[in-house]
């Protein structure tokens, strides 16, 4: 089976000079898989280290993509792939020696749709006790930081949820994905941070209300750089700022909401009211209802803004 890895990047030489040293001690033959770099305007070595590479992975592919934002990247990724399996990773990650081989087994059943393992954290420092609670295993033995994209739910293959398949280890049939429309805007620049969408959540809904299946396997894993600007207050709330704008995106695209512009003074001020009794001193909370409100207000005042909310594909 043939599959063709894609990771998108900007910015960030150093992390991505590690992800595709990697992909060099993969135990899957070098010719099943071909790895395809997206820039997405870096102005750094970037393309330096993809040259580096070139002679040390025999099907590689560096690819510049000006169009600002992770969709565009993912999406020039898809169109050049040579395979219908598609294996997006982050330009931050280690995988595991066995990742593509486990990707590969587990889209063996025809059914399987969806794949993705372990997401381990592999912390540049010592991280705070607060993270080390969030990190803790849960009552079924599982762990899940998506605040961080790390994630163990053991060693054994299973049927998961769509949604526990995170963005930096993300495999899918590009026929799905085509079928999907592809993906939703996700990271994008800050001075572009309204545009930012639901990313692969669009993706893994559509898989679920189509009852398709996705499956974890404990080979297709990978490590997942935690630097330390990451291990801070100031981060979760950035984070949650963003996931507000992405849930604040989610809801207008579910309302289709021509009522949403009529609508919006109203319904802000109610979740205003609702919200304020719970957020108190929490300030991941807080950031979370400052981008979600952000956003709504962003569109409400900018029909053109609304229009690439409601856009039915970002694939062009």
């Amino acid at each position: 089976m043939f599959a063709s890895v894609v990771i998108p990047t900007r910015d960030r030489a150093q992390h991505l000079s590690g992800a595709l040293e990697s992909l060099t001690r993969q135990t899957y033959p070098r010719d099943k898989f071909e790895v395809i770099v997206v820039d997405n305007g870096s102005t750094d070595g970037t393309r330096e280290v993809c040259t580096s590479f070139m002679n040390r992975i025999p099907q590689f592919r560096y690819l510049y993509e000006e169009t600002a934002g992770l969709h565009a990247g993912r999406h020039r990724g898809m169109k050049t792939a040579k395979s219908d399996i598609l294996v997006y990773a982050d330009d931050d990650i280690e995988a595991f020696p066995m990742w593509l081989e486990g990707i590969a087994e587990a889209f063996c059943d025809e059914q399987v749709v969806l794949v993705g393992g372990k997401n381990l954290p592999k912390f540049e420092q010592e991280p705070p006790v607060w993270i080390l609670r969030m990190w803790e295993k849960d009552h079924q033995g599982g762990r899940m930081l998506p605040y961080l994209s790390i994630l163990d739910l053991g060693d054994e293959v299973k049927v998961i949820s769509p949604y526990c398949v995170f963005g930096c280890n993300f495999s899918i049939r590009k026929s799905i994905l085509l079928e999907a429309g592809g993906f939703h805007p996700d990271a994008m620049p800050p001075d572009l941070i309204r545009y930012r969408g639901d990313g692969e959540t669009h993706v893994a809904r559509y898989i679920i209300e189509h009852d398709y299946k996705a499956v974890y396997h404990p080979n297709a894993s990978i490590y997942h750089i935690i630097s330390s600007d990451r291990m801070t207050e100031k981060y979760f709330v950035r984070r949650a700022f963003s996931q507000g704008i992405s849930d604040s995106y989610t809801e207008i695209r579910t309302k289709k909401a021509r009522s949403f512009l009529t609508n919006y003074r109203f319904h802000l001020k109610r979740r205003l009211l609702m919200t304020l009794a719970c957020i108190r001193r929490d300030k991941i909370k807080v950031g979370y209802f400052k981008g979600y409100s952000y956003h709504q207000e962003q569109v409400m005042n900018d029909l053109s803004l609304y229009d690439w909310v409601t856009r039915k594909s970002y694939l062009e």
